[in-house]
């Protein structure tokens, strides 16, 4: 390279590096009050709402209408072009769907072929439906024939965004929230009050006189000490949760406890706190209508104040070994505390001491508490599931289905050997696949693999690869990854002679055509071998094109009638069905004249194809090619060079030039070794002696080693 062309594309990538800075840099677009009309006819203006997403409250005046936002600032989520589709979402007060605009998108299989207006109403086909609904495309919502990523994506897009920013907005409740844990109703296990107070089920705070006066030290109330022995007790404390059997049951007793459950709502929780010593946790103080006000509860960032009306006593205690208690009392949390009993919590012990006529100081003591976790059930968080993984258990049908035929289909090229010398069993075998590969691979499951997916590969690896991006097709995904692997182990033949639905088309009409004696026509094999390059023009051509522009590149793809007869059924424009239709009219006179010299999927194939493993093809014997010209000649693609060698590039792999190289009707060489066994034979027939068939010619026609019978056993 010169250093003059060096200097200019140093200088080109430097302002291209530029230009993407600068993007990167710019503010979003900012949602306009004429955009969100469609969905809210009345708003009249738009205000930031709170919360980590940038989504706007939506106002008629002074009356809040919802919410509108953009999928791309929420869940970008990737389509089949690799990139996500942006929508301004809108919902109302209710979380009720309001709008789902459309405003980009690059998905190429929507460029050619498919109105943008299908898509559009696909869109507003989300328009009345809560945002915690769950849609399902062709249940829930029509279904876009040939576009099945795209629908899926759209829809995921829109629910997912809009659950987030609606749980963010306190509408619904966040879909990632973690359960509570639930008590575990079904265990109990008849206790004493030592073995409670042991394995944690009955928590203990016990407090000296010692240990508040030495709280106390460095504040104001410390000159004012008790003046008891430090040693002697406090306050001994016991807390528990009495929802869970164990405890409950124990200390209240069935009856009591049976009654107890039966006043709480759903959401309550009971605990029990029990005390003696000098210090009461109710206090003197306390009157009918107020407030305990030292003890409170608290888990996390919520404190639990309790009021007379959540205060029960325990009158009697039914459990064995208990002390002595002077306080047994039973507290209602209620259910706007949200309180989790999987999760710690703590009762709080407030400790006031006066320090004068109107001052008071206080301490806080925590006697904390966690649950055994015998007595509980807990749930995992909920994960917000990956696309591709719905997608995948969605189909299950069609991967089963799929799964059992490239099962057979690895069957087949892995004992082709054997089955070339049953060309009865062979024959009904591929035209049996060739139909479900049209009917199933093609018409039902949609999966026609197309050069589009090659170009959309490149580039997402060029830049922003996502795995999410091809997995969200399962059909697709499991065919790629099926070819990608035959590939290398067969070449190209694989996909182009078994699994392309139009290549089965075509095939199928070639062979009705002949069976009706239907003239074919062959150009010279100098012609022929020249008209293998077109597709190779083709597929470069397209790669350029989709450097500027992938869809660009989609529209000038549509040389390929995949999407014509396969992924629309034949349900386009008629030019678009002139041209595929014309295609299968030509293979019927020239087989699969499309696949030899046009088709660019089969030319993006045949170039990792040269990086095959094995030949797994026969051609060893030394009059293939010369002068035999049998398989050359009878070969439908003419992949086979006049000098016998198998171009694999080129090669459909039907394996009929395996039946005839293991026929000894038709194979020169094995005519011959079968004419030789005759010959020996009939020589033993008539010497009345046993004779065995030769190695070689067995291992030719494929027939076993057999003994020929004497003149006196016939």
């Amino acid at each position: 390279m010169s250093t003059r062309h060096a200097a200019f594309l140093k200088h080109s990538l430097s302002w291209l590096l530029g230009l993407t800075l600068l993007a990167a840099l710019l503010p979003a677009q900012a949602i306009e009050l004429d955009q969100v009309k469609p969905g809210f006819p009345e708003a009249t203006r738009l205000s930031a709402a709170e919360g980590e997403h940038p989504a706007k409250a939506v106002y008629a005046g002074e009356t809040l209408l919802g919410y509108a936002f953009k999928t791309d600032d929420v869940a970008p989520i990737p389509a089949y072009s690799g990139k996500p589709i942006n929508m301004l979402v809108g919902f109302d007060l209710e979380a009720r769907l309001t709008q789902a605009t459309i405003l980009g998108h690059e998905e190429p299989i929507m460029l050619v072929g498919i109105p943008e207006q299908r898509l559009i109403d696909y869109a507003d086909a989300h328009i009345p439906h809560h945002v915690s609904e769950r849609l399902r495309v062709g249940e829930n919502l029509d279904a876009i024939s040939g576009a099945t990523v795209t629908v899926i994506v759209l829809t995921e897009t829109i629910m997912r965004a809009a659950r987030r920013v609606a749980a963010e907005q306190g509408l619904i409740d966040d879909p990632l929230a973690t359960p509570p844990a639930k008590v575990r109703h079904d265990v109990f296990e008849p206790a004493d009050w030592e073995t409670l107070v042991g394995d944690g089920t009955i928590r203990r705070l016990h407090l000296t006189h010692g240990q508040i006066d030495e709280a106390f030290v460095g504040t104001p109330a410390e000159a004012y000490a008790s003046g008891e022995d430090p040693e002697s007790t406090f306050i001994d404390l016991y807390v528990t949760y009495l929802n869970a059997p164990t405890a409950g049951r124990n200390l209240l007793g069935d009856v009591v406890y049976d009654q107890l459950m039966e006043r709480l709502d759903e959401g309550e929780h009971a605990i029990g706190v029990m005390a003696r010593g000098d210090y009461s946790f109710k206090g003197s103080g306390y009157v009918r209508g107020g407030i305990f006000d030292r003890i409170e509860a608290g888990q996390g960032n919520t404190a639990i104040a309790f009021q007379d009306s959540d205060h029960r006593r325990i009158v009697r205690m039914g459990i064995d070994g208990a002390p002595r208690l002077t306080e047994r009392d039973i507290f209602i949390i209620r259910e706007d505390a949200q309180f989790d009993p999987g999760e710690p919590w703590e009762l709080g012990l407030l400790v006031r001491r006066a320090t004068g006529a109107l001052d008071t100081e206080f301490v806080r003591f925590n006697a904390d508490y966690s649950i055994p976790e015998a007595y509980i059930e807990r749930f995992e968080p909920p994960v917000e599931e990956a696309l591709w993984v719905q997608v995948w258990r969605d189909r299950t049908f069609q991967i089963v289905v799929l799964g059992i035929g490239l099962t057979v289909l690895t069957a087949i090229m892995l004992f082709q050997d054997v089955l070339v010398r049953y060309p009865r069993i062979l024959e009904p075998l591929r035209i049996g696949f060739l139909i479900y590969t049209v009917t199933f691979i093609g018409w039902y499951s949609l999966a026609q693999l197309s050069v589009v997916n090659i170009l959309t590969f490149i580039h997402s690896l060029m830049g922003g690869f996502s795995w999410e991006s091809f997995l969200i097709d399962p059909m697709m995904f499991i065919l790629w990854s099926f070819v990608a692997v035959t590939l290398l182990m067969w070449g190209r033949g694989v996909f182009c002679g078994w699994l392309c639905p139009f290549g089965a088309m075509q095939d199928l009409i070639n062979k009705a055509a002949r069976k009706l004696k239907v003239p074919q026509f062959e150009v010279p094999f100098a012609v022929h071998e020249r008209l293998w390059a077109i597709k190779y023009i083709i597929l470069l051509g397209l790669f350029a094109v989709s450097l500027h522009s992938l869809g660009q590149a989609e529209r000038y793809a549509e040389v390929e009638p995949f999407k014509t007869a396969v992924t629309m059924r034949f349900q386009r424009e008629w030019a678009f069905l002139l041209y595929a239709l014309g295609l299968l009219a030509i293979s019927a006179f020239t087989h699969k004249a499309y696949c030899r010299y046009i088709c660019p999927l089969g030319a993006g194939l045949a170039i990792p194809a040269r990086l095959r493993l094995f030949d797994w093809l026969k051609r060893h014997r030394g009059s293939c090619g010369t002068p035999c010209q049998i398989c050359a000649n009878e070969c439908e693609v003419a992949a086979i060079h006049p000098d016998g060698r198998i171009n694999a590039n080129e090669c459909h792999y039907c394996l009929d030039c395996q039946v005839t190289y293991h026929d000894d009707q038709r194979c020169p060489p094995m005519i011959k070794r079968r004419k030789r066994y005759e010959k020996a034979a009939r020589v033993s027939s008539k010497s009345g002696g046993v004779e065995t068939y030769p190695a070689d010619a067995a291992q030719g026609s494929g027939a076993k080693l057999q003994r020929i019978p004497t003149l006196q056993e016939e």
